[in-house]
């Protein structure tokens, strides 16, 4: 990679990736990483469909924030249900779960591309995503689903910069990967488990909380919250709402984590024990 390449440099090179793609389905969360790559589809002028999974792992908000962006850039978009829970290797959570997910999406996704003539399938992985431990990662290249952000050498800095000179609303949105996230690697995932998160940190985020995660220890809700949001978590009212609130959804005891949050704390530990393998 030239050490002398800009940000633009690299926008300009992903939107060349795309042009000579002609035609492409992506694989579109809502998230940060594929809403850039959504407008970047948009702004090449190409054939394209947004393809949208949508099932009990799926924060809500991200669904709505996908349709909104798919409106706004006259990009088609398209609903489809995963069963993840239905694969028993997901359902156990084990350290390659996400493969068993993106295995399943990008097979979906892969058949409707074939039957209704595009070119490519895509997904919304960067640069930075090379250097953690993403099983996911396994099942694209098993599809053979590119990466335009990864091949234009954007990392999730460069993104979020590009998207905010694009005016895009996610510009500054915090990570939001599936629900499957807050589970230790191990613990059994359900519906109604995956519905007491939900419903935990949809809690939170009414009360003003922006970047968070509500980690799912059985009968344990393990706040983690940014340092500077620690103080308003601890205040008497707040803290017995989240108190109240946590514990009618099921669990028993309510904690924060002191340490604070930090994304991928779930991967901790397996990265450099995983990294021989393939992912």
């Amino acid at each position: 990679m030239n050490p002398e390449e800009t940000i633009q440099d690299k926008f300009d090179k992903l939107l060349s990736i795309l042009q000579d793609m002609q035609s492409v389905v992506l694989a579109y969360s809502g998230g940060v990483d594929s809403t850039l790559l959504l407008k970047a589809i948009q702004l090449s002028g190409i054939r394209a469909l947004a393809v949208t999974a949508v099932s009990e792992t799926m924060p809500e908000n991200d669904l709505l924030f996908s349709k909104k962006m798919c409106e706004e850039t006259g990009i088609n978009q398209r609903i489809i249900k995963t069963e993840e829970l239905n694969i028993e290797n997901f359902a156990k959570n084990p350290h390659d779960r996400c493969f068993y997910c993106k295995d399943e999406l990008f097979s979906k996704i892969r058949e409707i591309a074939g039957d209704e003539g595009y070119r490519f399938v895509l997904d919304g992985s960067n640069l930075d995503d090379t250097a953690d431990w993403r099983p996911g990662r396994k099942a694209a290249l098993n599809h053979s689903v590119r990466s335009p952000l990864i091949e234009a050498g954007l990392d999730k800095k460069d993104i979020r910069e590009i998207s905010q000179r694009l005016n895009l609303p996610s510009w500054d949105k915090p990570s939001s990967p599936c629900l499957a996230s807050r589970f230790p690697y191990g613990e059994q995932i359900t519906a109604e488990a995956l519905k007491q998160v939900a419903e935990a940190e949809g809690f939170l985020r009414s009360l003003g909380f922006k970047e968070f995660r509500v980690r799912h220890h059985s009968d344990i809700a393990r706040i983690e919250l940014r340092e500077e949001d620690m103080a308003m978590a601890l205040k008497p009212e707040i803290r017995k709402a989240i108190t109240e609130k946590l514990k009618s959804t099921g669990y028993r005891f309510v904690v924060i984590d002191i340490e604070g949050f930090r994304s991928g704390r779930m991967n901790e530990g397996i990265e450099k024990k995983q990294n021989e393998k393939p992912a």
